[in-house]
């Protein structure tokens, strides 16, 4: 089923075991904001991270889920029959969701917050909880990627992928990593990247 938005839908027990490892690898570092997308799993997850430090979790609109419209709460066989689904795979910037946004709006909307994010925190690291599809296309946009490549990349549940933004831009230092996070420390101000 494509939950998106809907409501109620909690971590599974493995959700749960695998937001606390998450938490746990986070611990370590020298995180100073906790932003979530709205959604129950996602601040679920952030209330996980938060535990483990003394961080509040700052719910954030802008990297909520996709509006996937009318195609929410269907099933996935159901929808592949669709012929914008193959739209979705292949040329997503050209997709939008019957009563939802389009994957260019959805686009604009995340990197408008991240960029947010950052610009509130320079040279500063800050963990942003999002769902899977928002931090493809929010990867693709930061790296040059083209949208309709963004399927490429993948995003396993509660894993970090990790981008260091500099005068010039972003460097994608790490993609999917589910494993310790100890070599992810932000450069002191003023020397190299933040």
């Amino acid at each position: 089923m494509l939950s998106g938005r809907k409501p109620g839908i909690a971590l599974s027990p493995a959700g749960k075991r695998q937001a606390s490892q998450v938490a746990g690898a986070l611990s370590k570092l020298p995180v100073v904001a906790l932003y979530a997308s709205p959604i129950q799993r996602c601040v679920e997850t952030a209330e996980a991270i938060a535990a483990e430090s003394s961080l509040s979790v700052d719910i954030s609109e802008g990297i909520t889920e996709v509006d996937f419209g009318d195609w929410q709460g269907r099933k996935l066989k159901d929808l592949a029959n669709e012929p914008l689904w193959k739209v979705v795979q292949v040329a997503p910037s050209n997709a939008r969701f019957p009563g939802g946004e389009s994957i260019r709006e959805m686009q604009a909307r995340a990197v408008g917050a991240i960029e947010g994010m950052v610009e509130s925190h320079p040279g500063e690291l800050i963990v942003a909880v999002s769902h899977a599809d928002v931090i493809k296309v929010a990867i693709a946009h930061f790296v040059g990627m083209h949208l309709d490549l963004y399927q490429r990349l993948s995003i396993s549940p509660a894993s970090c992928s990790v981008l260091i933004f500099g005068k010039f831009g972003a460097s994608l230092v790490k993609l999917n990593a589910t494993g310790p996070l100890d070599d992810i420390v932000p450069a002191p101000k003023g020397k190299g990247r933040g």
